[in-house]
């Protein structure tokens, strides 16, 4: 798998508090050089970028990011805003407490909400699978399934832990076929990029692939 085929399937990201316009805009200009899936931006730059890249690039965003405990009202007004302000894509953080709480039923029904909410936009769901047991990563591939949401994402990148190829692998084994698999957190060479997606990732997230490919 050449480079470019990786990078492909890159959500080029950039979500550190400190961004500035600046940054994101270098971002958004590189996710168009390297044909990345998508640029993934702070919520706060999604209308700027819209009207920045038009439709040469797609816009993702995160909603409940990085923690997850906003209350469901909060994760759809959220998930509204960054559509009506030009987003593609959406990356949730599920409820984590209630996740360990066992009340799946309960993140089931704010993926729901959220998915009912992105207007046929792309949905990821971030699982924080650092934070999760085995049995935990199981119940959130069965989950996430029956959600309609699109992707089961492994992490924010801004937790303990990032993707795993062994969580990858578990994911496919466990999620329903329909379900695709983002892996972010910690993929900083095309090595690990490649392993991921030979372990059934079907997105990237990361920071670091395009710079390599830049040769900084």
């Amino acid at each position: 798998m050449d480079q470019q085929e990786i990078l492909s399937r890159v959500d080029h990201t950039l979500l550190t508090p400190t961004a500035t316009w600046d940054q994101v805009r270098a971002a958004c200009d590189a996710g168009k050089r390297f044909s990345t899936a998508s640029v993934c931006i702070p919520p706060r730059f999604v209308k700027k970028a819209a009207e920045y890249l038009g439709n040469s690039l797609k816009i993702c965003t995160v909603v409940g990011f990085p923690n997850g405990y906003s209350t469901p009202e909060v994760k759809v007004f959220e998930t509204e805003d960054a559509i009506r302000n030009g987003a593609d894509e959406i990356d949730m953080v599920i409820n984590l407490g209630l996740a360990k709480a066992g009340d799946w039923e309960g993140v089931l029904e704010e993926i729901k909400a959220v998915k009912f909410s992105c207007k046929g936009r792309i949905l990821k769901v971030i699982v924080e699978a650092c934070q999760l047991t085995q049995e935990e990563k199981v119940a959130a591939c069965r989950i996430v399934s029956m959600s309609g949401a699109d992707f089961i994402k492994t992490s924010t990148g801004f937790s303990t832990g990032g993707a795993t190829v062994e969580d990858v692998a578990l994911f496919r084994e466990h999620i329903s076929p329909d379900l695709r698999i983002k892996a972010a957190g910690g993929i900083r060479t095309f090595e690990q990029a490649q392993a991921m997606l030979e372990a059934g990732a079907d997105r990237i997230g990361a920071s670091a692939l395009v710079a390599l490919a830049e040769g900084r």
